[in-house]
């Protein structure tokens, strides 16, 4: 635990030596809210709550998690400093873990700076509590997913540009995956039980089921699982680098 506590505490001073941190908390800030009241219509819905907000969460947590990832891996390998972490005393699942809070717990911050929404709703109305607090919830169980995806793809390649835009399209892939437009184009040609599956695996759909206020343990149980797959993922794939260099 030392080892994974030692590279969070490396890679959250990293983000922020840096204008990645900065730059990403700004631009969440500003557009978040910015989707809620222009394309959400926030002030014309007249209803106190967050709806607007979180109908946009997916589409831009699956564009900034995967420039968050990017740069977890890729870095190491274009800087050459993989084989000083992989020949260090620190398991290589510690430093897999600890990279990946570091960006979660950037992306958490993100999420706390739209709270004065939440703030202002409660000012306006009576909103379900509950049921934005379970929105959140599934915000960052998504950001988490969003970010294992990038931060696997970013084991992939050295170079960031081309990590952010694999971990972009696959994040794409794994959000669309239960749409009705989906769906239905791919009913009348693969197999009933292949499409009721790729149904199961869309990250947009148990969102939606955690921003209702219903917290299922399978809607848990998928996000923990696409985490936990993400980054054994990016494990194997820098394991399989020992040696090799970039």
């Amino acid at each position: 635990m030392s080892g994974l506590v030692a590279v969070y505490r490396r890679e959250l001073a990293a983000y922020f030596q840096t204008l990645l941190a900065w730059v990403f908390l700004t631009v969440f800030a500003f557009a978040a809210p910015s989707f809620a009241w222009r394309a959400g219509r926030f002030f014309d819905t007249g209803r106190a709550d967050l709806a607007p907000l979180f109908d946009f969460f997916p589409w831009l947590l699956l564009v900034l998690m995967p420039a968050l990832a990017m740069r977890a891996w890729a870095e190491e390998r274009d800087r050459g400093t993989l084989e000083m972490l992989l020949a260090s005393p620190i398991p290589l699942w510690a430093a897999a873990a600890g990279k990946f809070l570091a960006a979660w717990t950037i992306a958490g911050l993100a999420l706390a700076l739209t709270f004065p929404m939440w703030i202002a709703v409660n000012y306006l109305g009576a909103p379900d509590n509950a049921a934005t607090a379970t929105a959140y919830i599934g915000a960052v169980l998504l950001a988490g997913g969003y970010l294992a995806i990038g931060q696997a793809l970013s084991a992939a390649t050295s170079n960031q540009v081309i990590a952010f835009v694999l971990g972009a399209a696959a994040c794409v892939l794994v959000t669309v995956a239960g749409l009705p437009m989906v769906v239905d184009a791919l009913t009348d040609q693969v197999p009933a039980a292949a499409v009721e599956a790729l149904a199961e695996l869309s990250a947009l759909a148990r969102f939606d089921s955690l921003r209702r206020g219903v917290v299922g343990l399978p809607d848990l149980v998928y996000f923990a699982s696409l985490i936990g797959a993400g980054l054994l993922a990016a494990i194997l794939l820098i394991d399989g680098r020992r040696g090799v260099g970039r």
